[in-house]
């Protein structure tokens, strides 16, 4: 493959190819890019065939004369910060990074620095030529766990397309408010509230979100519960729990004011009043390696602020 001054690059569509459709044959060939962006790119006239525009099913015989006008991405200039990272396993392909309360996953309005992809840009400096640098989802800064991020363009591809699908396993451990007498699914529309735009909110003209739950631990007034996410809408755990009217402790945007329940130790008042983030822990995260095919899970401890809270709700009897 050939780049030139002017960003064109030129390559031949090998044999073994043969009878595929062009836009299935050329995500093969350009890993860093997506199939759906490809196929805007065929449809625009900015990737030729035989210095013909063809169409996106075109099927190719091998042998074909491929010219891309295809810009390559420009990354913002990111930072690379010396900042601690808790690295749960890593290789050629991936990390798995196990992110503490309070850190932001990645820059945005108010925090241009002091980010986990700032930290990874230290660490890998590599990763700078991929999108957001590999990182693959998000969680938010009160909420601590398991994140994967991708090393590679090939490995990034293989991680988004098991997003997509739904096959990338993200479980997690929370302590809602009330009882729940057993498990079930949330499944409601998430979008932008509609006044206090910071907020998200179950609405009709939201995007589908599905959350299923299973009860783990029940004690007196909350229930400790494992959650599986099935989309990842924003805040979605959060506002799926306050929709079903069991907000997460610590839940300040969510759950409303704090509940005591009569009859409360005063370990336990003290221990949620002093609970200044969501009680909420991505514990267990499952993937296929996206170069040996394999299936790898892993999972981690609860804080130990969360474990100390669930010591303390076991008292409450």
């Amino acid at each position: 493959m050939k780049t030139n001054s002017n960003n064109q690059r030129t390559f031949i569509i090998p044999a073994e190819y043969s009878n595929e459709r062009l836009d299935q044959c050329l995500a093969k060939l350009l890993p860093e890019y997506s199939r759906t962006q490809i196929q805007a790119w065929i449809e625009a006239g900015l990737i030729l065939i035989d210095d013909h525009i063809v169409k996106p099913k075109t099927k190719v015989k091998g042998g074909e004369h491929v010219l891309t006008h295809i810009t390559p991405r420009i990354m913002p200039a990111w930072e690379a910060q010396a900042l601690p990272l808790t690295i749960v396993y890593e290789d050629e392909a991936l990390i798995i990074i196990n992110k503490p309360v309070g850190m932001i996953v990645h820059p945005g309005a108010g925090h241009s620095d002091q980010t986990l992809l700032n930290a990874l840009l230290h660490h890998a400096p590599t990763l700078k030529l991929l999108p957001r640098a590999g990182i693959l989802h998000r969680l938010d800064k009160n909420t601590s766990g398991l994140l994967v991020i991708a090393k590679t363009a090939a490995a990034l591809k293989h991680l988004l397309h098991q997003l997509k699908e739904r096959t990338l396993l993200r479980e997690y451990q929370a302590i809602v408010t009330g009882r729940l007498i057993s498990g079930g699914k949330v499944d409601a529309p998430i979008g932008r509230h509609a006044l206090q735009r910071i907020r998200m909110a179950v609405t009709e003209t939201g995007k589908p979100a599905c959350t299923h739950y299973r009860v783990m631990e029940r004690y007196r007034a909350h229930t400790r519960l494992t959650l599986r996410l099935e989309t990842g809408r924003t805040h979605q755990i959060r506002v799926h729990m306050a929709h079903i009217h069991h907000p997460i402790v610590g839940d300040t945007t969510y759950g409303g004011r704090l509940q005591l329940t009569k009859g409360m130790s005063s370990d336990l008042i003290t221990c949620l009043r002093q609970f200044k983030h969501q009680a909420l822990h991505a514990f267990r995260l499952g993937l296929v390696h996206p170069v040996t095919e394999k299936w790898l899970q892993w999972e981690i401890e609860l804080p130990e602020d969360m474990q100390q809270l669930i010591h303390f709700l076991k008292e409450d009897v």
